[in-house]
């Protein structure tokens, strides 16, 4: 096969680099996965802080539930398409900043929040911000990277994914046990949730800055720059035999980690007796051990997995990772705390090497002008099932079973038919997988 040699150039509005990506851009990749862990931050800040806004505002489990997961997934829907073409078809630097600048807003703004409406729209704002980055985010380092260590370079992605929500509890946590004493911020006089959200806003804030140094690079592997939406859905559904169960599988693991990220601490506190600084504590460095761990093993097992003559290699991890994380999604009724965190930490581990290698599935076997549009119909599900519908069906599951203090019996329900759900998926999706982008 002929070597192709020429220049990049523009087409249909986008630049296009023919030739082969030869060089990893490591810094660039790690700047990139720097603001996404940024992001992952914003986006579980308010769970470590969320009994006591809702003790403040005098909100109910359910209402909880719709802050952290309706709040964002309704709009997510509704833009998660277009975000996805833009994505294709746009600069795309400019587009994570716009992004940024919407979860700062909604970051800051949760900190004045005075009602249940005025809490809705602020979580609104940094979870769509905050959500919105990661196809985009995918879609950069796709192009930053060579097929051949894709699932190395997207490993750092996911470890931004996850060190961002270990941090917002670990920090979240230790921030508002010492507002909560005597430590304010400098002319500020806000209870200790509020200055909390502030103390992340302003992180959030200056992370905007760092964001100006993220440069736009050329598009590779492009088999038709100029396609309009409806060819590239076409194109998607044609792949539907290999992108339908692989959305299943992802999309069931994020409904069990919706669900313990939102109501783990709330258990913590309820049935085991920690308070909130110790819950955050512990479900943060959880998060953070998991966060380093499973984007490394996910990456180099994608890696390898691709690199193998199987078909569907690149998604073997993923669905030994998922068969673990069916017994994990039981830790919400284990008697202990050290019991409750070992499991829990089997559960994180799963999800983190599944999504690392969902992501690289991705980037490796659909075509770039695709990708965009792909992680638009992703989202919009995920949105809506994974982050929108988990923290309610476990609300309504404990209602079933007697009321708010059963939340962690309908946790753990909730994780084990989604495990399951998810391990199903992701076979069907190895045994129908492309050999080669496009296939």
């Amino acid at each position: 096969m002929a070597i192709v040699t020429a220049p990049p150039v523009e087409r249909a509005g986008v630049v296009v680099d023919e030739r082969p990506i030869r060089r990893t851009a490591w810094r660039a990749v790690m700047l990139v996965s720097f603001v996404v862990l940024i992001a992952g931050l914003v986006r579980l800040a308010f769970s470590p802080i969320q009994e006591a806004a809702k003790l403040e505002l005098g909100l109910s489990d359910y209402q909880i539930s719709l802050i952290q997961g309706i709040a964002a997934a309704l709009p997510m829907a509704v833009i998660a398409i277009p975000l996805g073409w833009l994505t294709d078809h746009s600069k795309r630097s400019r587009i994570m900043l716009i992004l940024g600048l919407c979860w700062t807003v909604g970051m800051i703004g949760g900190a004045f929040a005075s009602d249940f409406a005025s809490l809705f729209v602020a979580r609104m704002l940094a979870g769509v911000g905050a959500m919105s980055l990661i196809p985009v985010a995918i879609s950069v380092l796709a192009d930053l990277s060579s097929p051949e260590q894709r699932g190395r370079a997207m490993l750092f992605l996911g470890m931004g994914n996850t060190l961002g929500p270990a941090l917002a509890f670990v920090v979240g946590g230790a921030l508002f046990t010492a507002f909560a004493g005597d430590l304010d911020l400098p002319g500020v006089r806000l209870s200790a949730w509020r200055e909390t959200s502030l103390v992340f806003g302003g992180v959030s804030a200056l992370t905007l800055l760092l964001q100006l140094a993220v440069r736009e690079p050329a598009r590779h592997e492009v088999e038709n720059a100029g396609a309009s939406l409806g060819l590239m859905l076409k194109a998607l559904g044609r792949r539907w035999r290999f992108l339908l169960p692989l959305f299943v599988g992802q999309i069931s693991v994020i409904m069990a980690d919706a669900a313990a990220g939102v109501w783990a601490v709330p258990v913590l506190q309820g049935d085991l007796g920690l308070s909130i600084g110790a819950a955050g504590a512990l479900l943060g460095g959880l998060l953070l051990v998991a966060g380093v761990l499973g984007p490394v093993v996910g990456g180099f097992v994608a890696d390898l997995g691709h690199r193998s003559s199987m078909r569907g290699g690149i998604l073997v991890g993923a669905v030994v990772a998922s068969a673990l994380g069916v017994p994990a999604a039981v830790f919400p009724i284990m008697s202990s705390t050290l019991a409750f965190g070992a499991v829990l930490f089997v559960l994180l581990i799963a999800g983190a090497v599944t999504g690392l290698i969902t992501a690289t599935a991705i980037a490796v076997l659909v075509p770039n002008e695709e990708r965009g549009v792909c992680l638009g119909a992703f989202m919009i599900l995920g949105s809506l099932i994974g982050l929108g519908a988990a923290p309610i069906l476990v609300t309504l599951g404990s209602r079933m079973l007697g009321g708010e203090s059963h939340l962690a019996p309908s946790l753990a329900v909730v994780g084990v038919v989604t495990g399951a759900v998810s391990l199903v998926g992701f076979l069907v999706a190895m045994l129908n997988a492309p050999r080669t982008v496009g296939g």
